[in-house]
């Protein structure tokens, strides 16, 4: 069976503040929360630094997600409440649990020119959304065939295995095809898989996408093929359908609209006055105001599904 495809596209927001970068935004969109467990596709790039200032983006919170950071050029550093400090680097995961609560900073370094990547986000199962937090760093071994070149970094795909333990069942992969290059993936039909085009032109099973569009395929399909009229790297997201409906606003994944204004007076409370001060999302050791959370919405947040 082949897919059927929605494609989604991107609209464009700032990153951490009004004056910040702007990103693409594919997901979530009204009609799309999630796929799988994925319930946050930003893409972004190639910028050059000098005129977009970078990635600087100050100690904010996270409950009940996953960020998996993936680059294509440049270099990141990210420091995080558990006290985890890593540099993000092209071709590499960093997964960061939120858990329970964390807070991390994500700044570009100084010997980068160009930031191009993606950052996602993983929603985690009422099972497992309390436990502790933490990081992982994994750099996938490309896999290669006839014009195309594979880094798995979750799950399975084309042969390849990352080893980084999910909560759900997910896979993560970016993929590069040479121009006329047809591509058959045989995926997991239990599964509904996301292809993002980071550059290029490919169709994926006939219909055409275009950079920063995300192809949606749902459940049953047994194989994706991708074909590329000119070079194209692509990201392939998937995973089964989460069936745990969820409230996601600003930063927070909660279950309910009274948890994610727990989850707001919390973050408030621990950097008032200017400093932050430890508390459920812990104390980022940089030396950066944290953002504020904005104000709630004048109406009960909504379940996504």
């Amino acid at each position: 069976m082949t897919a059927q495809i929605d494609v989604l596209t991107s609209r464009e927001v700032p990153l951490g503040g009004p004056r910040a970068m702007r990103v693409r935004r594919t997901l979530p969109q009204r009609h799309r929360s999630l796929i799988g467990a994925w319930c946050f596709v930003d893409h972004y790039g190639p910028d050059e630094v000098e005129h977009t200032g970078g990635m600087v983006v100050a100690p904010h919170p996270h409950t009940g997600l996953q960020t998996a950071s993936w680059l294509f050029e440049g270099e990141i550093e990210h420091r995080d409440s558990a006290g985890n400090r890593a540099v993000v680097r092209p071709g590499e995961l960093n997964l960061m649990t939120s858990g329970r609560g964390i807070s991390h900073s994500e700044v570009s370094t100084e010997g980068t020119s160009v930031l191009h990547g993606a950052q996602l986000w993983i929603a985690l199962p009422d099972g497992t959304r309390d436990t502790d937090p933490g990081f992982e760093h994994f750099a996938p071994q490309a896999v290669r065939g006839p014009g195309w070149e594979a880094r798995v970094f979750l799950g399975s795909l084309l042969g390849a295995e990352s080893p980084v333990a999910t909560h759900t069942p997910l896979l993560g992969a970016e993929v590069m095809l040479a121009t006329g290059k047809a591509l058959e993936i045989e995926v997991d039909e239990s599964f509904e898989h996301g292809v993002l085009l980071d550059v290029g032109v490919v169709d994926v099973d006939g219909t055409e996408l275009k950079p920063s569009d995300l192809a949606y395929s749902a459940p049953g399909a047994r194989t994706l093929t991708v074909t590329a009229h000119e070079e194209a790297r692509l990201l392939v997201l998937g995973g089964p359908p989460f069936g745990e409906p969820i409230v996601m606003w600003w930063n927070f994944i909660g279950r309910t609209h009274e948890e994610i204004v727990g989850f707001r007076e919390e973050w408030q409370e621990q950097i008032r006055g200017g400093r932050q001060v430890d508390g459920r999302f812990g104390v980022v050791d940089i030396d950066m105001d944290s953002i504020p959370a904005p104000e709630m919405p004048n109406v009960r947040l909504k379940l996504r599904h």
